[in-house]
């Protein structure tokens, strides 16, 4: 049974309650599933390597109006069973990470998870949007449990840096208010930020690289004073 049919089928065992609610508790559930999962993983991560890579964790469900409209624009009938089947951003989980490289360990991690299936993927940081727009989409499939069926449900996870998080956000901002159709110019604007962002991004990245090197030859000088200070102590013992 396809995830499209497991929802329909908990929605007719919900008769007596509204559809749209159910819905939503439906993402709800897998929202606080995932939402677990990741914490549980980034704690792990921290107790390991003592470096804890998400910043930050958001989760969100889409409003009505935005399904909605995200239906009229595909073509489709406002419908639950369209929502359902044709939006996969309803539930969404936004990771924000330190570097470029946090992203990708991430998804690792996130495709090991056994309970959770990963349906799609689309990597923007590789291939940005011709917006200048980057970020690591992930769609996924967690089952909920209720008390008497199995119902997995879609929820989309979007991993990106701390600097790509800070241009979409704006970006989104200003073709709302322009409702998509913005001046080339700011369009043309728009870019080259994305540019300055991919750039800090790397630099960054390649800053933190040299740090790490720095701390493990520190580390590796202070291993071999000790152990000469070992030898040497041994030595006197030994006298």
């Amino acid at each position: 049974m396809t995830s499209e049919q497991q929802v329909e089928a908990a929605l007719k065992s919900y008769e007596d309650v509204d559809s749209w609610k159910t819905i939503i508790f439906l993402y709800n559930a897998a929202l606080k599933e995932v939402g677990t999962k990741l914490e549980i993983l980034n704690d792990e991560f921290q107790h390991v390597h003592q470096y804890n890579p998400i910043e930050h964790i958001k989760t969100r469900i889409k409003t009505p109006e935005s399904i909605v409209k995200k239906l009229r624009r595909y073509g489709h009938e406002t419908s639950i069973e369209n929502m359902v089947r044709y939006i996969n951003d309803i539930a969404g989980v936004r990771l924000i990470c330190s570097f470029t490289s946090d992203i990708y360990r991430l998804a690792e991690m996130i495709g090991n998870q056994s309970d959770l299936k990963v349906l799609s993927i689309k990597d923007y940081i590789k291939n940005p949007k011709e917006s200048g727009y980057k970020s690591y989409h992930m769609l996924v499939s967690v089952p909920i449990f209720l008390s008497d069926s199995v119902v997995d449900t879609k929820v989309e996870i979007q991993i990106r840096t701390i600097a790509m998080d800070f241009w979409a956000s704006l970006e989104h901002k200003i073709y709302y208010k322009f409702e998509g159709n913005a001046p080339d110019y700011i369009s043309r604007e728009l870019k080259e930020c994305a540019k300055m962002v991919s750039e800090l991004d790397d630099k960054m990245l390649s800053l933190n690289e040299a740090i790490q090197a720095c701390m493990i030859r520190d580390d590796q000088r202070k291993e071999s004073m000790e152990d000469v200070f070992d030898n040497v102590i041994g030595e006197r013992r030994k006298q």
